[in-house]
């Protein structure tokens, strides 16, 4: 690493959710048991945590919310939490009435550095079914303005936005996410990143799902951060009954949450700011310089540890085995009826590829089988393999290739290509001994040719095979597995390329193939261009280009995200932490970097492939690069 290593509060802002028990109208037990929960948020070093609606004083209150004692007691219990966070490194949501002129306001007061920052008045009160705001609330539809309080005269308004340190950060309450313009869209639009939502939604069979979605779009919607915080069962269950559901999302990925009905009284996550600034340079949001009002909090991150477990495959759903599964299948849903496409629009009902026992190859294949499914093709019709043994080839790989071609019922060729090789190796004044370069690619370009020739003699179109971790690191042979007429692993990195296999093997279509398929998954991954004294892999690809888990952790974060070196490695380190060396992850990322960067001169002229996740290196989609740029000084520059 270089002179300054990394520390997740350069890019990280810790929140946290906070659910507290609530005694209806009893504000100072409400009060001692908010403290309470700040506390324990300040010592997690969290920056920000946010309070339920009507916290001081419980939501479901009814009328008493007119009591001026109560009214008195909440004013005077905000002050007290204000001044708790005087010399504290964290700011405190929480949600109270409060008076305005002839008015009452159902609000969010945000509090810092020992005052109350701003208030926020609730801008949407629902009147229907069990709700009954305007009973009680005003809304607010004046401009922005100060509210007395006390001694004290405190911003007021719903276009507040707060400012720690860089970072905007909005509030809305409640209501204000179901209607069909939520103020967080404009408070988007002033800049902030983060979104907190103090809520009281009461419980009802499928409503947790529906809120899900609701607050898991609307992250994603705004690239932002979204906290929703809602009440606590022990709210007044007369009419309803709250469960405090709580959620953190970050643009459209569930964080952390808090399921209704827990115990947990603290949901804490790190929110990414690097990745909402970076996706929302990407789409060309704007940012409205006029119309907000902007409050200072000047308190910065100061976590030096992520709250959570960094994915190790960032590319592969982390979510429960029937979503990956459904993931999984969406995937190469997207692989097939993309060939299928293309084979409709050029006219074809043939093609042909290499297959050589590896994983690429045979995820092509069963891709293949798909699309033939699809086209309502006969599999031994269109689909036509060869199986190329040469100089270096091994009877395991081999057999495996032609027990799959055999057991799907394709039509199945093999073509030896040892005196091909020999000739253009003699032609060449080559000793046939050294297997240098020269020799690899010789049996590469070889096998390529015989493919195009195949498709030009039965009119087929010729299906690529090489997958987006071999695309990003070059790991092919210019003009040779690097071409074909169409590429349906393209954007496929091979940690997907492997999951992609598992699950197929699972399914009763491919009952036939299971076990082949699992042989195939246990074969050491090898171009096998270079042979040994035995007929066993000499040539293992991980141990010269290195692990390849690692290789699509740094893909993914590098392409996806646009991160830092500094950051990749932090990240790499905290995912990998029980299975490599920090010195060897450093070794592999300049490795990584290096060929990346070295090789996109074959990423230039790729054939047409179907976008599968959000990564991709096509020279005419998602990754413009001038193949003759200098140096990795770009990224590797201080590592």
């Amino acid at each position: 690493m270089g002179k300054h290593p990394y520390s997740p509060k350069k890019s990280y802002m810790r929140v946290a959710a906070a659910c507290p028990t609530i005694s209806l109208a009893d504000v100072t037990a409400n009060t001692e048991r908010i403290i309470a929960l700040y506390e324990e948020a300040t010592d997690n070093d969290v920056l920000l945590v946010v309070f339920p609606e009507m916290s001081l004083t419980g939501y479901t209150i009814g009328d008493l919310v007119q009591q001026t004692a109560l009214l008195d007691r909440a004013e005077e219990a905000l002050g007290e939490l204000a001044a708790l966070t005087k010399n504290k490194s964290c700011a405190m949501v929480v949600g109270l009435p409060l008076r305005a002129g002839n008015g009452l306001y159902d609000c969010a007061a945000l509090c810092a550095e020992g005052d109350i920052k701003g208030i926020v008045p609730k801008s949407n009160l629902p009147t229907y079914n069990e709700f009954y705001e305007d009973r009680w609330y005003q809304t607010f539809d004046e401009k922005d303005c100060f509210l007395e309080l006390g001694e004290k005269y405190v911003p007021f308004g719903t276009n507040l936005v707060f400012d720690f340190s860089g970072t905007l950060c909005g509030i809305e309450i409640c209501e204000d996410l179901w209607v069909p313009k939520p103020p967080s869209g404009t408070l988007a639009e002033y800049g902030a990143k983060i979104i907190v939502n103090p809520s009281a939604s009461p419980e009802q069979i499928g409503k947790s799902e529906y809120r899900r979605r609701l607050v898991n779009s609307q992250s994603a919607r705004l690239i932002s951060a979204y906290l929703y915080v809602g009440c606590d069962v022990s709210e007044s269950t007369s009419e309803i009954v709250m469960g405090g559901h709580q959620l953190i999302s970050e643009n459209g990925r569930i964080l952390a949450e808090r399921l209704p009905f827990s115990e947990k009284r603290l949901l804490i996550a790190d929110i990414d700011l690097d990745h909402l600034a970076f996706d929302r340079r990407k789409h060309h949001i704007q940012t409205k310089t006029h119309g907000k009002t902007v409050v200072t909090v000047s308190l910065s991150p100061r976590q030096e540890h992520l709250a959570a477990v960094t994915d190790k495959n960032p590319f592969l759903p982390r979510e429960s085995d029937t979503e990956r599964k459904d993931r999984l299948r969406t995937a190469l849903s997207i692989q097939a009826q993309g060939l299928a496409a293309r084979m409709k629009a050029t006219d074809q009902s043939r093609i042909v590829l290499g297959l050589s026992g590896g994983l690429d190859s045979t995820l092509a294949l069963l891709v293949a089988c798909e699309a033939s499914s699809l086209l309502g093709s006969k599999t031994a019709e269109m689909i036509h393999t060869i199986v190329m043994p040469g100089p270096a080839s091994t009877e395991r790989t081999q057999n495996n290739a032609r027990k799959l071609a055999a057991t799907l019922g394709v039509t199945g060729n093999v073509i030896p290509i040892d005196k091909l090789v020999a000739a253009e190796l003699e032609a060449l004044s080559h000793d046939a001994e050294t297997q240098d370069a020269t020799y690899e690619n010789i049996q590469a370009r070889v096998r390529t040719s015989l493919l195009f020739n195949y498709a030009n003699m039965h009119g087929c179109i010729v299906l690529g095979t090489g997958d987006l971790s071999e695309i990003a690191l070059g790991w092919c042979t210019y003009n040779a597995d690097q071409q074909s007429h169409y590429n349906v692993n393209s954007s496929v990195p091979k940690t997907m390329v492997r999951h992609l296999i598992s699950h197929l093997a699972t399914e009763e279509k491919y009952s036939s193939v299971s076990l082949l398929l699992q042989e195939i998954l246990d074969t050491p991954i090898s171009p096998e261009l270079t042979k040994g004294d035995t007929d066993v892999i000499s040539q293992a690809t991980e141990d010269i280009i290195g692990p390849y888990e690692l290789h699509d952790f740094f893909l993914y974060h590098l392409i996806r995200w646009g991160d830092t070196a500094e950051k990749i490695l932090f990240l790499a380190k905290t995912a990998f932490s029980d299975s490599y060396d920090p010195e060897i992850i450093e070794h592999w990322f300049n490795v990584f970097i290096t060929r990346f960067t070295y090789n996109q001169f074959k990423r230039e002229t790729l054939p047409n492939g179907p976008k599968v996740g959000s990564v991709s290196l096509s020279p005419r989609g998602d990754w413009r690069m001038p193949p003759d740029i200098s140096g990795t000084g770009l990224w590797l520059s201080g590592t």
